[in-house]
């Protein structure tokens, strides 16, 4: 039993090298069949579809148009006569120069609309009937205030050396001071002519008001004395007799009227 074992195991261990008629056959078929298979492939994708082919661009090529030939003077007789930019440039005459302004004719504007005369007024004008009551301010009747005071008006006093002229004539003046501040008395000195008239006058002292001292300077140079002879020792002068003059103010220097400051409540 053991025996028969033996032989039975060595013999499943045993290659059988016998070559078996399906597998060639087989075979064959595969092969057979792939070559089909390739030549309806290659059927299909070259003559049926061909293959795409990238073309490359042209090279860039420069063509120069020459007037030498008569095609070239023919291209350039049409663009030159085709170019917009020359029928829409202004083109400069040769004789004048880059910036040189053009020279333009002034031309009126009577010239090209000729002005309309104004219509004149109607000749046939009604006036209007004067009215009864016209517009005007209203009067007002009231009693005038009496002056509490009487009039002084301002006087000069000369000195020593202008006494022999005697009285001086005046003119009529009315004196305005610029403040209400009451002035002061101001002194001139002055220089008479043999006419009697004041010949130089200067301010020795101020009132307190430059305008009203410009205004007494004024009325003193108004003023004038008789005609005399003058005698030799008369004066500083040998026509002129130099002395003071004294202005005193009175109550007709007129003050400006100043309006009452409003009181903050």
């Amino acid at each position: 039993m053991n025996k028969e074992v033996s032989q039975a195991h060595q013999t499943s261990l045993l290659f059988e090298w016998t070559p078996l008629k399906g597998e060639k056959f087989l075979i064959s078929v595969f092969l057979v069949g792939s070559v089909f298979l390739h030549a309806v492939a290659f059927y299909m994708f070259r003559i049926i579809y061909p293959p795409a082919i990238a073309v490359l661009p042209p090279p860039a090529r420069v063509n120069v148009i020459s007037p030498n030939s008569q095609e070239g003077q023919t291209l350039l007789q049409w663009i030159e006569a085709e170019d917009p930019a020359l029928a829409s440039a202004t083109l400069r005459p040769a004789d004048i120069r880059t910036r040189a302004l053009p020279k333009l004719q002034h031309v009126p504007s009577y010239m090209i609309q000729e002005p309309k005369p104004k219509e004149a007024p109607p000749l046939d004008i009604v006036p209007a009937a004067p009215t009864a009551f016209p517009p005007g301010p209203v009067s007002v009747f009231g009693k005038s205030q009496e002056q509490a005071w009487a009039r002084v008006p301002s006087r000069v006093s000369f000195s020593e050396e202008l006494n022999t002229f005697g009285e001086a004539k005046f003119p009529p003046t009315q004196f305005a001071a610029s403040s209400g501040e009451p002035p002061e008395n101001v002194t001139f000195r002055v220089a008479v002519d043999a006419q009697g008239a004041i010949h130089y006058c200067f301010r020795l002292n101020s009132s307190g008001d430059s305008a009203l001292d410009e205004q007494s300077r004024k009325w003193l140079v108004g003023c004038r004395f008789r005609p005399r002879a003058l005698r030799s020792g008369d004066g500083g002068g040998a026509d002129l007799v130099w002395g003071l003059a004294t202005i005193e103010w009175g109550n007709d220097v007129a003050h400006p009227a100043h309006s009452p400051t409003p009181v903050e409540p």
